[in-house]
């Protein structure tokens, strides 16, 4: 995986390494996958968790026994929840987004498939993302893992966001691009 010259990057990169050595081990990728796909739609559903990770208020010991409590109510257990206990521990909760994401790129590339961010206007229907998925898969070469957040700022479109390449058919893209183009003409 290619490095990054950001400190955040650098850390989330070696807990997903490690967390993802630990799952390969015990043959549980899948299970730690899901568990930390359910963890990242916690995360974007509260706030109040946003502010949990990204505080420095709050004491190692109060970030350790927040997560402890919400890992098991939310049922994640095992090497996930140990996982996150770890990460709380050493006050790197600021890091989990990136840690979630490097471990889906991880995951993706061990599995042969190549890894793409999609943020759309609305929800994607299925059939929306399994043609996503083809073509997405006709530029790759392989097959293509999705992950799709909603951003109704966008108005209309998608924007598409695989390895070093970025695809953005977003109405707010076009319109800022039209509003500049009438200042440069006006």
């Amino acid at each position: 995986m290619a490095q990054s010259s950001s400190p955040i990057s650098g850390v989330a990169e070696r807990y997903a390494g490690s967390l993802f050595e630990l799952a390969s081990q015990a043959n549980t990728v899948a299970k730690v996958e899901a568990d930390l796909n359910g963890f990242e739609a916690l995360l974007a559903g509260s706030a109040d968790l946003t502010r949990l990770i990204n505080s420095p208020v709050f004491s190692s010991e109060d970030q350790a026994k927040a997560i402890a409590a919400i890992a098991d109510r939310a049922g994640i257990t095992g090497l996930t929840g140990n996982f996150l206990r770890v990460v709380a521990k050493n006050r790197r909760l600021f890091a989990v987004p990136g840690m979630i994401k490097a471990f889906r790129q991880i995951a993706a590339e061990h599995r042969g498939e190549a890894a793409a961010e999609v943020t759309s206007a609305h929800e994607l229907t299925a059939a929306q993302e399994t043609e996503l998925k083809a073509a997405l898969k006709s530029v790759a070469g392989k097959d293509v893992a999705i992950s799709v957040t909603v951003d109704p700022s966008l108005l209309g479109g998608l924007v598409v966001k695989m390895g070093s390449r970025q695809i953005d058919t977003s109405l707010k893209t076009k319109l800022n691009s039209l509003k500049l183009a009438l200042k440069e003409v006006g």
